[in-house]
This record gives C-alpha cells, sequence and structure tokens, in this order.
C-alpha cells in the first residue's frame, strides 16, 4: 500500500487506537505492525477471527495477556546451555501461568457444541504446571529465593541466623555493658558486610578490634571487636556458600526449562497473537463496528458508514456506492460541507478492512479489495490558492497516475483547485475521464460545475452531493447519490446579509446555460424534499395499516375464542338439562309402574308429585337466584316471531320460533337446544339502539386507555425476543407511552450481538412523528446495553 496514501488517510491514527486496546510488549508491537493485506483469502480469515473474538467478548468478556513478557533473549541463552536469574525464570513462569489462564478462558461450557476459528489458538496453548510449580515452590521474588529451594540452602541460612544471634548478643553486651562511655552511640552499624560499633577516636586503645571505617571528621571510628571478628569471617563463608547454592538452584530450574523452550516460545507466540485479536474485536466493540463483506468486482456498498476519528455522538451516517453501476463518483457541495469526511470514510474503510478490522458501519456492507489506494487529499480551505499549492498536488497526482491500474481506489480532494478555473475544470475533466475509460474506482470532490455536467452526461459516472440547509446556513453532512450539489454561494451570501442589488447584479454576469443548470439544480432539490416527504407519508400510513391490520386479526381471533367457548358451555349445559330430565323421566315412569302394580294410594302418590315439584323449583331457584328485582309479566300477544328472549330457568338467552299456543307455550330456539317453555320462564329483551351501544363501548374502551395511561413504565424490557417480537412490542409501548405524555423512555434491549439493538434503532429511525431523538445509554444508564429515546 502506498505509505503517504496511509497517512493522508489517517490509518496511524486507527493503528494507534488498536494499540492501545493491547496489553502485552508483543500484542502492541504486533498491532503497530499491522498493514491492509491485498489477498481476500486472508482477509476474510482476518475478519473471521475479529469477529470471533469480539462475540467471545460480549458473552465472556476479554481474557488478560499482561503476563506476556518478552522471554525470545532468556529462550536463546537457555538453548546454549546458560542459566536464567531470577527474574527471568519468574517471567517465564508468569507467561506459562498466563497461558493457562487464556486455556481456560478458551473452553466452551458444558452444552455448548459451537467452534470458531480461535480454538486452534486455544487448543495449541500449554502451561506446563510442573515447571510453573518448581519456580514458585523456589523463587518467592525477583530478589528472594526461597528457604524451601533445597535442604543445602535452608541449612545454610540456619547457621547464617544462629551466628546472627551470637554477633548481635555479643556487640549488645559491650554496646550496653563496659564499653557504653567509649561509644559515641550505643549502636550496632554495617560497614561493609562486617558488624561494627562506632567508637570515639580518643578511646581508640580502650577498644581491641579491627577499623573499617570512620566519620567525616574523624572524631569517630567504626571498629570491628575482636571478639566478633572470627563470628564475622565465619558470617561471609556462609554468605559466600548461599550465593553459591542459589546458583545450583537456578541452574537446576534453567535446566528444568529448558527441556521446554520450543513449549514455551509456541506459548508465547500465541498469547501475542490472541492479544492483537482480542484487541481487534475490543476496538471493534467500542467503534460498533461490522464485519464488511468482501469482493473482488470493485464493488462498495458502505450503509451508514461513521469517520471512526469523529465524536460517535455527533457524526452523521452516510450511505456511499461506488463500481456497481458507476465507477467514478463526483460528489460536490459547499465548503464545510462534509465532501471530504466522505472521501476520507470511504478510503479508510477500505484500508480497515483490508487489514483485518471491522469498520463502524450497518452490516452487510460491502468493500473491494484493491492492491492500492492513492489519495490526493490536503486542506483546501483557505480563502486563496497560491500557485505552488497546484504545484504540489498535481505532482502528487502525476506521481501514482503513473502506477494505477483497474486493481486500484483513487480519491481526489478538490480536484484541478488552485488555479484558473477554467483551465481547473478542464483539466480536472481529462484526469477523471481518463481513468473512467480505464475503468477505475474513482471518487472525487469538486466545486467545478463543468463537472457536474460531465457526469449527467457521461455513462458510469455518477453525481452525489451534500446536503445543505440555506435557512440555517448550516450543513447536514447527508449524502446523496445521483443528485448534484448547488454552490448555493447567491443563497449563503443573502442570508448572511449582502444587498439584493448586488446579488441581483452577479446574476447578470452568470451566462445563461449557468444559470438555467442552477436553476434545474434548484428545482431537482425541490422535487426530492417533496417525494422524500411523500416517502415518508407513505411508510407511516403503511405502518398504521400494518398495525390495524394485525389489531383487527387479533380481534376476529378473540372473537372465535369467546364464540367457541359459548357454544362449548351451549353444548355442556344443554347435555346435563337433557341428561337430568332424561333421570327425572326415568323416576317418573318408574314411580307410576310401581303405584299401579302395588294400588299405592292418591295421597302417596300425590307427596312424590309434590317431592318433584320442589325439586323442580329448586332447580329454578337456583338458575335464577342472581336476579334481584322480579321480571315483567308477559301477555302472549307480547311475544312475536325472531324476538330475543331470556329463559329465567336456564339463565340462556333465545330466540322466539313459534308464537304462544292455546296452553300459553312458545317454542324457543338456544343455540342447538330448542324447547316449549310457559310464557312466565320467558322474559322479553328490549336490545339497545346500534348507537348507543357503541358509545358505550367507546366510552369503556376510552377509560380502559386513560386507565392504562396513567400506569405507563417509562422503561420497556425487550430482552430476550427477536426483533419481529421487539418491535411489535416496541410499537404498542410508545403508542401508550404518547397517550401517558412520557417525554423520553429507556428501551432495555441487551448488548449481545448487536442485532437486536441495531433492529431497534432502525425502527426508532422510521418513527420521526413520535421519536425526536434516541441514543445509547450513558455510563450509569446501562451503556450499549439500553437505549434513550426522547419523544415528541
Amino acid at each position: 500500500m502506498n505509505e503517504k496514501t496511509l497517512y493522508k488517510l489517517e490509518y496511524d491514527k486507527i493503528i494507534d487506537l488498536l494499540t492501545e486496546k493491547a496489553s502485552s510488549f508483543g500484542g502492541r508491537s504486533r498491532c503497530r505492525r499491522l498493514k491492509p493485506m491485498t489477498s481476500i483469502e486472508k482477509i476474510e480469515a482476518a475478519q473471521q477471527e475479529t469477529e470471533a473474538a469480539f462475540q467471545r467478548i460480549v458473552k465472556k468478556g476479554r481474557p488478560s495477556f499482561g503476563g506476556c513478557a518478552p522471554v525470545n533473549e532468556s529462550l536463546k541463552r537457555l538453548e546454549i546451555g546458560g542459566t536464567l536469574g531470577s527474574g527471568e525464570l519468574l517471567r517465564i513462569c508468569r507467561l506459562l501461568e498466563n497461558a493457562g489462564q487464556v486455556k481456560a478462558y478458551g473452553r466452551r461450557e458444558n452444552g455448548d457444541d459451537s467452534t470458531d476459528c480461535l480454538d486452534g489458538y486455544f487448543d495449541q496453548l500449554t502451561p506446563i504446571l510442573p515447571l510453573t510449580s518448581e519456580i514458585r515452590r523456589c523463587i518467592l521474588e525477583e530478589d528472594e529465593i526461597s528457604d524451601d529451594a533445597s535442604p543445602a540452602l535452608r541449612q545454610i541460612r540456619r547457621q547464617i541466623g544462629q551466628i546472627n544471634d551470637k554477633v548481635h548478643a555479643t556487640l549488645s553486651g559491650m554496646v550496653n555493658g563496659s564499653l557504653r562511655t567509649y561509644l559515641q552511640d550505643p549502636i550496632i552499624t554495617m560497614r561493609g558486610d562486617r558488624y561494627c560499633i562506632p567508637v570515639k577516636s580518643e578511646h581508640r586503645s580502650q577498644v581491641p578490634g579491627m577499623i573499617h571505617d570512620q566519620s567525616s571528621t574523624g572524631s569517630t571510628l567504626f571498629i570491628e571487636p575482636m571478639a566478633v571478628v572470627k563470628l564475622n569471617n565465619d558470617l561471609k563463608e556462609l554468605y559466600g556458600k548461599e550465593q553459591e547454592e542459589i546458583q545450583v538452584i537456578l541452574a537446576r530450574l534453567s535446566a528444568d526449562a529448558a527441556e521446554y523452550t520450543d513449549t514455551i516460545h509456541t506459548d508465547h507466540t500465541l498469547l501475542t497473537e490472541l492479544d492483537f485479536i482480542f484487541a481487534k474485536g475490543a476496538l471493534a466493540l467500542e467503534m460498533n463496528a461490522t464485519a464488511p463483506i468482501f469482493n473482488t468486482e470493485g464493488r462498495i456498498h458502505i450503509r451508514e458508514g461513521r469517520h471512526p476519528l469523529l465524536d460517535k455522538k455527533k457524526v452523521v451516517p452516510i450511505t456511499i456506492s461506488l463500481g456497481d453501476t458507476f465507477d467514478l463518483l463526483i460528489v460536490t457541495g459547499p465548503n464545510t460541507g462534509g465532501k471530504t469526511v466522505s472521501l476520507k470514510t470511504v478510503g479508510l474503510f477500505t484500508l480497515m478492512g483490508q487489514a483485518g478490522l471491522h469498520i463502524p458501519a450497518l452490516d452487510r456492507s460491502e468493500l473491494a479489495v484493491f492492491h492500492n489506494v492513492f489519495a490526493d487529499i490536503g486542506d483546501e480551505q483557505s480563502i486563496e490558492q497560491s500557485l505552488s499549492t497546484f504545484s504540489s498536488h498535481m505532482t502528487n497526482i502525476v506521481s501514482f497516475l503513473r502506477h494505477v491500474d483497474e486493481h486500484s481506489l483513487v480519491l481526489f480532494d478538490e480536484l484541478g483547485a488552485g488555479t484558473d478555473p477554467t483551465e481547473g475544470a478542464a483539466l480536472a475533466i481529462a484526469i477523471l475521464d481518463g481513468l473512467h475509460r480505464r475503468g477505475i474506482r474513482t471518487m472525487a470532490t469538486t466545486h467545478y460545475s463543468e463537472l457536474k455536467v460531465y457526469a449527467l452526461s457521461t455513462p458510469g459516472v455518477e453525481n452525489a452531493s451534500c446536503e445543505f440547509d440555506v435557512e440555517s446556513l448550516r450543513p447536514t453532512y447527508h449524502l446523496l447519490i445521483g443528485i448534484p450539489g448547488k454552490s448555493n454561494a447567491f443563497a449563503i451570501a443573502g442570508k448572511l446579509g449582502l444587498p439584493q442589488e448586488v446579488i441581483e447584479e452577479a446574476k447578470k454576469h452568470l451566462s445563461e446555460q449557468d444559470e438555467s443548470f442552477e436553476d434545474l439544480l434548484t428545482d431537482l432539490e425541490v422535487s426530492r424534499r417533496t417525494i422524500e416527504k411523500e416517502q415518508d407519508e407513505i411508510a407511516a400510513y403503511r405502518r398504521e395499516l400494518e398495525r390495524l391490520k394485525e389489531e383487527t386479526q387479533k380481534r376476529q381471533e378473540k372473537l372465535e375464542e369467546q364464540r367457541e367457548r359459548i357454544l362449548r358451555e351451549a353444548n355442556e349445559k344443554a347435555h346435563a338439562i337433557l341428561l337430568e330430565a332424561k333421570e327425572t323421566a326415568d323416576e317418573t315412569m318408574r314411580n307410576f309402574h310401581k303405584f299401579g302394580k302395588e294400588n299405592i294410594s292418591a295421597a302417596d302418590m300425590e307427596r312424590e308429585r309434590e317431592k318433584l315439584r320442589k325439586k323442580m323449583e329448586a332447580a329454578r331457584s337456583g338458575m335464577t337466584e342472581h336476579k334481584e328485582t322480579p321480571h315483567k309479566i308477559h301477555k302472549p300477544e307480547d311475544f312475536k316471531l325472531g324476538e330475543s328472549v331470556k329463559v329465567l330457568s336456564m339463565n340462556l338467552t333465545g330466540t322466539v320460533v313459534s308464537l304462544p299456543d292455546a296452553k300459553g307455550r312458545v317454542t324457543v330456539q338456544m343455540g342447538i337446544l330448542r324447547s316449549q317453555l310457559p310464557i312466565s320462564d320467558l322474559e322479553i329483551l328490549e336490545e339497545k339502539p346500534v348507537y348507543l351501544k357503541k358509545t358505550a363501548r367507546q366510552t369503556t374502551k376510552g377509560k380502559m386507555k386513560m386507565g392504562k395511561s396513567m400506569s405507563v413504565s417509562p422503561e420497556i424490557n425487550l430482552l430476550g425476543k427477536t426483533v419481529d417480537e421487539a418491535v411489535a412490542e416496541l410499537d404498542k409501548y410508545l403508542d401508550d407511552a404518547a397517550l401517558a405524555h412520557l417525554s423520553s423512555v429507556r428501551i432495555v434491549h441487551g448488548k449481545g450481538t448487536g442485532a437486536l439493538r441495531q433492529g431497534v434503532h432502525d425502527y426508532l429511525r422510521r418513527q420521526k412523528k413520535r421519536v425526536k431523538s434516541f441514543r445509547l445509554g450513558a455510563f450509569g444508564e446501562g451503556d450499549a446495553g439500553v437505549t434513550i429515546a426522547e419523544l415528541r
């Protein structure tokens, strides 16, 4: 890749962000060496590793690689039989312990059968537990060896402790005894590795021993009394033996480590590579980035891409296409409108994607694999353009025009600027047309109207513009493909206070063709905004129709369920009534035959009849006990065919199918049950007019809505739902929130893979009539796991 292009597109700043995510020396070094690749197989493999690390970080957090210190020099010394110091052995120990921790992190939980491309890295890690345990047992710190490292070292240190006790006891007796008056201070001190006492110089002869030092004034002599000279000599000898034994221990540990040099080297390489891969995953998580789809046909389609170096809260996403139906895109519009940012976004995304990094755009964004990217991007915002600036741009353009081919991406910022506008426009058209004829993917920004006309009149060349709000004199930073941009110079000048007569005079100097072209652009802009507004309204109507259709379907299903339930209950009641009637009839027949055969008296028969009558009255009173007031008594002439009546004894509603007979009995159809009933058991139902019923339902529904809106929660939890389920529930919740006049709501969707969060955001973007704005939660609000939506 062109190094100058990497710098101009600020690829180095992305590498700095990536390097900050690595936690080991080797991982940071690996990040700094990352360059874009040109093999689609290697690019896709690197993207898969980044995606796997991203998913693992989301599910389990990020592993630590802080124990992966550089050990290559130590391993080389082990290979030639050298002895390592305690610090080097501890670094190897920490490396192996880190390998064990990372290997444990990589294990799948019970029941998790999923795999990814990082499993091989984790499987190859070997912690070498016997070696780490032995090093930890022998070495406590870099400058401290454990007494238990060997029996000989324990014995030597025991002897050192015993002699130290004797020396201190002997010197303490002298300091606090007979020599107290000869001492400058009653203390025991060290000179070199010998114990001494501070003696006044005038009493030198009173304290026999060896002089090891004196004070700067000469008034104090540091003397080793003869009584402890031998003890000090023994101590010195033991200290020497201690160091010799420590060297023996280190040599033994080094020999143990030398047997695993290949394994240790492999662990270090694997941990370094995993640290680098997880740094890419952590950067993707921080940028809310996704894996792009790559092709070798030169197609670019970035869906709502956000420049990664701009403030995430302020950057406006842009959607850019190139290389499908057109291979040359000319972006026009006013200064500070976002043209250069759009240009840099395309170039930087290409470099990031080919380096195996995710890009901050919506999923299913597509990038092409280019062998080289050439960019001529500079600060063209100054009032005057000097010849030297034009010359420097031309020098840069000439240098890479020699090397471009059909596998290159070329980016121009303000092509042809810095010289005479007519000549600059002609030169820009010539350069772009030459690249276009060769099929080289090119994107250029410009102010020249000639280039707008060239794009309109040339197949395979497309216009784009950065939208500008003339009313507020502010750019919107939205990129519009297929529409050339206006310079808006006259409109901006008028808004800033330039007299209208001056603007009219300026318009006279425009050629008729230029003025017609600007008018055409104005008409196109008005038409575009009208179409967008109508499309938004159509989309809103479509959503409303879908909602009403869904509500109607649910209501129909509920009515069907109620109908089936009523019919089932009616059948069950009818069956029970028929059973009871059959049992009563059977009993009556049995009694009739019994009375006929046994000559039962009339009084007994009357008692049986009275018992049956009381039973029927009890059943009737049980069915009608809920009636608090007596029903109206009807006459035979009150009944009409098809009239609705209520059967009091059965508590059922039916329809009159025959007029009362001579005995005053009316045939009533109750569902599947038809029965002849006396007038006294019927009550004519007076149905309310339809409009009254509707008003009642509406009133009840209004009360329900009012009650519901009074208890709407400011938060909705969508965890565990699919995108479709969540959107349906969120749509109903926003209606309730609007009725309750909530100013903002908190939507809990979790972090997970980001699919649910993206689905919620896509839905909120379409709710412009209900949702004023939305954002991810800040620290303390739930971070990326929640979205805060401001309602209108």
